[in-house]
C-alpha cells in the first residue's frame, strides 16, 4: 500500500498528549477495515495495524497470519497498512491512527523517554534480521564499521531502527555519530538504486532487498545480523526486533482483542517453525517475490533463524537493546528506563497454554 498524503501530518499529530491517544485509537477501532488478503467480511472486531514495510521478510508474520486465515479464525477483521520505515509505523501508532504497529521493539524504549507508554505484546524475532551492505565501489574502503568515518550510509528512515543500529555499530567501533552521514533511502528499489548510483557507500537493509543486491552483484555483505549468532557477534547478545507493539492504555482496555491477536500471531510463528521457506513463500502475495520466486524463497530461508517460535521476549533481549541505544542516544543515556514496561508476555503465554 502506497503512503497516502494523510500521513504527511503524522509527525505533528504524534505530539498529541498521551491522554488523547487512547481516545483516538478507540475511534480508529470503530472504523470499517478490510483485511489485506483475508476474507475482510467486516463482521469481526476491527483492528488497524501499521507495518514498517509489509513486504519485508522481517515483518512477514503479519501478512502470513492474514493469508493463513488465523485473524479471521479469532473473529478479527484486521487491516494491515504499510509504511516504508518502522519509525513511520511508530508515528501512526502514537497519533492514534492505528491500534497496533509492527516494527522493532527498540521503539518502545525510545518512546518511554518521550513520556509515551508502549509495549511489545508479541515478539516476532530475537535478532535484527538486518544486513550491512557495502557497494562494490566502496568495498575496498569499508572492511568494518571502523571505516564508517566520512561515509554516506543508507537507512530506511532517520530515527528508524536501521538508523539506531548503524549509529551503534559506528560508536562501538570508535566512529562518532557526527563523523558519517546517514541517508534515508527506504528499502527495495530505492535502496538498491542509491547503492548503484553512489548516493550511498553502503547501508543497512533486510531481505528481500539483500537477496536482490547479491543477485545483481551490486554490493557485498559487511555484517550479517539475520541469525541469533550474528546478532550476538555484532551487538553482544540477542536483539529482539520485529514485534507487534501497542499503546499500554489501549492494551489494558482491550485485553480480549489483544489476546486474539496474540493467539493468531503465535499460531503463525509455530506454523513457520514447521514449514519450509518455499512453503512460506507460496502463501505470500505473488507480487512480494518481484517476479523471482526462487530469490524470494532464498530471502525467507536466510531470515528464518531470526524468528521466535512462541512470541516470547528472549530473556536477555531488553538489556541488550538498552545497551545499544544508550551507546549513542542522548535521550536514553541519562534516563532510567523501566524495561518491564516495554513488553508483556501475558498474552503469548496464554496463547501457548
Amino acid at each position: 500500500m502506497r503512503k497516502s498524503a494523510s500521513y504527511s501530518s503524522l509527525a505533528a499529530a504524534g505530539l498529541l498528549a498521551l491522554s488523547s491517544l487512547t481516545a483516538c485509537a478507540d475511534d480508529a477501532a470503530s472504523t470499517t477495515a478490510t483485511g489485506s488478503g483475508g476474507k475482510g467480511d467486516g463482521k469481526g472486531t476491527k483492528v488497524k495495524i501499521m507495518v514498517g514495510g509489509l513486504d519485508k521478510v522481517i515483518y512477514l508474520p503479519a501478512m502470513l497470519t492474514q493469508r493463513l486465515g488465523y485473524f479471521d479464525a479469532e473473529g478479527l477483521d484486521v487491516e494491515l497498512l504499510s509504511e516504508p520505515a518502522g519509525v513511520q509505523a511508530e508515528t501512526a501508532l502514537v497519533s492514534g491512527q492505528v491500534q497496533g504497529a509492527v516494527g522493532f521493539y527498540d521503539h518502545t524504549l525510545d518512546l518511554q523517554t518521550k513520556g509515551k507508554s508502549v509495549e511489545s505484546v508479541v515478539q516476532f524475532a530475537q535478532a535484527p534480521g538486518e544486513v550491512e551492505i557495502v557497494s562494490n565501489k566502496a568495498a575496498g574502503d569499508i572492511t568494518s564499521p571502523k571505516d564508517f568515518k566520512g561515509k554516506k550510509l543508507g537507512v530506511t528512515g532517520l530515527g528508524s531502527s536501521t538508523d539506531f543500529l548503524t549509529k551503534y555499530l559506528a560508536v562501538k567501533n570508535g566512529v562518532k555519530v557526527s563523523e558519517f552521514t546517514p541517508v534515508a533511502v527506504g528499502a527495495g528499489p530505492t535502496f538498491i538504486s542509491a547503492l548503484q548510483q553512489g548516493s550511498i557507500d553502503g547501508g543497512m537493509t533486510t531481505d528481500p532487498t539483500v537477496a536482490t543486491i547479491l543477485d545483481k552483484k551490486a554490493g557485498k555483505v559487511l555484517l550479517d545480523m539475520r541469525t541469533p549468532d550474528g546478532s550476538k557477534k555484532a551487538l553482544g547478545g540477542p536483539y529482539p526486533s520485529s514485534s507487534l507493539y501497542m499503546q499500554t492504555d489501549w492494551v489494558n482496555g482491550h485485553k480480549d482483542t489483544v489476546q486474539k491477536l496474540a493467539n493468531a500471531l503465535v499460531k503463525t510463528l509455530k506454523w513457520m517453525s514447521t514449514h519450509s521457506a518455499s512453503e512460506i513463500a507460496a502463501r505470500m502475495p505473488a507480487d512480494y517475490s518481484q517476479g523471482n520466486k526462487t530469490l524470494y524463497t532464498e530471502a525467507i530461508k536466510s531470515t528464518l533463524p531470526m524468528f521466535t517460535k512462541d512470541g516470547v521476549m528472549p530473556a536477555e533481549g531488553p538489556a541488550t537493546v538498552e545497551k545499544v541505544l544508550k551507546a549513542f542516544n542522548p535521550n536514553l543515556k541519562n534516563t532510567k528506563v523501566d524495561l518491564s514496561k516495554t513488553f508483556t508476555t501475558e498474552f503469548v503465554e496464554k496463547a501457548a497454554g
